[in-house]
């Protein structure tokens, strides 16, 4: 019907005009954003060493699978923008030590508030929601997102390990072909995980009632362009030139960097999905 086609152009366009005055002429020129997404990065940068030796620990101490422990070093070495072997390196020598798996979680827990907070205050704006949650109450979203959030990783890590493991079985070894499909498999998992990550920010996060309609696209356009990011990021870096600039202290600048860049890609996300809301509603 005309009326269905009208209101999905609308939608289509609001979505688009939303991006762009986030990304390009609007919200990303003010000072407010920028604070968000680089209190978002401080933090996320924190949150990344305890996550991955709680990820590695879960993989190789609990559920005691190589083939797990195997998929996760290889997303290490796919997302990470810099210095991959390097962070794998001190992961391993860190994850061997005995109760540093307790401080990580700890650490995990208490800058992964960090992450969520100037988040919710972040899309709390973009919604129109007045009313910030309690500290409290954040910590307990908070700590949701986060279980949530690593349940989804392990999710991802086992299917891909699964995966692998048949594709192995299959094709007869560990061959060019075994690794050419490996690598789509793990992409594929990896991306879903990231959308589902989105989504939930996007829809759980706000300290009010967000339709989920409205924010499943956005979460869709924001994990792809996530990852496509990275790689215009590392195809950029040696334009950036962090090494000559920072010296000891260039691999810090870069990830941190990428963080502050994924956040305004968050941020972006959801005034994208706010905008088409808006959008499909006027028309």
């Amino acid at each position: 019907p005309r009326g269905v086609e009208t209101l999905g152009w609308a939608a289509s366009a609001a979505l688009v005009k939303g991006w762009s005055s986030v990304l390009f002429f609007n919200e990303a020129a003010t000072t407010e954003i920028h604070t968000y997404a680089f209190s978002v990065a401080a933090n996320a940068i924190l949150s990344f060493f305890p996550f991955m030796v709680l990820l590695l620990t879960l993989t190789r101490r609990v559920f005691r699978s190589q083939a797990m422990f195997d998929v996760v070093l290889e997303l290490l070495r796919e997302y990470l923008p810099t210095a991959q072997e390097f962070v794998i390196r001190n992961l391993r020598v860190v994850n061997a030590r005995h109760g540093v798996q307790v401080f990580s979680m700890v650490m995990l827990l208490i800058t992964s508030n960090g992450v969520f907070l100037p988040l919710e205050v972040a899309l709390n704006q973009v919604w129109g929601f007045r009313k910030n949650r309690s500290y409290l109450g954040n910590q307990i979203v908070s700590l949701t997102l986060t279980l949530a959030c690593g349940l989804l990783a392990l999710l991802s890590v086992a299917l891909t390990a699964s995966n692998q493991s048949a594709l192995q079985t299959i094709l007869g070894g560990r061959n060019l072909v075994f690794r050419t499909w490996a690598f789509v498999v793990m992409k594929a998992f990896a991306i879903t995980a990231s959308i589902a990550i989105f989504f939930l920010i996007y829809w759980l996060l706000p300290n009010g009632k967000v339709p989920a309609r409205a924010v499943l696209p956005a979460a869709v356009v924001t994990g792809i362009l996530w990852e496509l990011a990275k790689y215009a990021y590392v195809l950029a870096l040696p334009w950036l030139n962090f090494q000559d600039v920072y010296g000891p202290f260039s691999i810090s600048v870069t990830l941190m960097f990428w963080a502050f860049l994924s956040g305004l890609l968050l941020l972006g996300g959801a005034h994208l999905s706010a905008s088409g809301r808006a959008g499909a509603s006027e028309s």
